[in-house]
């Protein structure tokens, strides 16, 4: 969510400043594909288009949206919300 107006932009994250190699780490582990550090040169190579937003990291922050709205977070965060049993839908469940 952000919330534009003439002097504030508000951002509704609860995590600030989560890397890419953080998120990239859980989507890998939990689809059992490696993850691998590549050069801005391969990284442009494998991932076209998509390259530039791969490498660069950009952190938002949510210390004003707070401030001004009096707002606090209360799911969780990027990493363990990734991170929970069935959100890429590869765990067995069970046929009732």
């Amino acid at each position: 969510m952000i919330l534009k107006t003439w002097k504030a932009c508000a951002h509704g994250v609860a995590d600030e400043g989560v890397p890419f190699r953080d998120i990239a780490g859980v989507i890998g582990r939990r689809l059992n594909v490696p993850v691998v550090a590549k050069s801005p040169e391969e990284a442009a190579d494998h991932f076209g288009w998509f390259a530039h937003f791969a490498t660069i990291d950009s952190p938002a922050s949510s210390q004003r949206t707070r401030e001004l709205l009096g707002w606090q977070p209360k799911q969780p965060g990027l990493i363990p919300d990734l991170d929970r049993p069935g959100y890429f839908g590869t765990e067995k469940r069970s046929v009732a």
